[in-house]
């Protein structure tokens, strides 16, 4: 590869693309070195979709904290659905536990680790 980019000129288009790939050379096989990782990012890309639709309707987040606040959110909602749990259910059970939740244990609220605790009704009936 870094013959064949040798041969052409500093500002051939294909010049650029090349070593804009040789500089990321590295990043570019790390799947070799570990089977987990995907060889595209369709599922990230995906996931940002609904951003690019709604990004109009966002303008209006308030103030810019209120934009950060809204892009945390959608954030940890995307992250829910990409551990295949609702995120509606998540968002309910998460904000009806989190005042009384030990801050030290806020981890176990994340999508990742969350689980959902049994209703009182459930438990009384069993």
């Amino acid at each position: 590869m870094r013959e064949q980019r040798a041969k052409l000129s500093r500002g051939n288009d294909l010049a650029k693309a090349m070593d804009y790939m040789l500089k990321r050379w590295p990043a570019f096989t790390r799947f070799l070195d570990d089977g987990r990782i995907c060889l595209s990012n369709n599922a990230a890309e995906r996931a940002l979709r609904g951003i690019a639709l709604g990004r109009k309707s966002w303008l209006f987040a308030g103030s810019d904290r209120g934009g950060q606040r809204a892009a945390a959110m959608y954030s940890m909602i995307v992250t829910a659905k990409m551990n295949d749990i609702d995120p509606q259910a998540w968002l309910a059970d998460v904000l009806a536990r989190i005042a009384g939740h030990s801050a030290n244990r806020i981890d176990e609220l994340l999508p990742w680790n969350w689980r959902s605790l049994p209703r009182v009704a459930d438990s009384q009936a069993a």
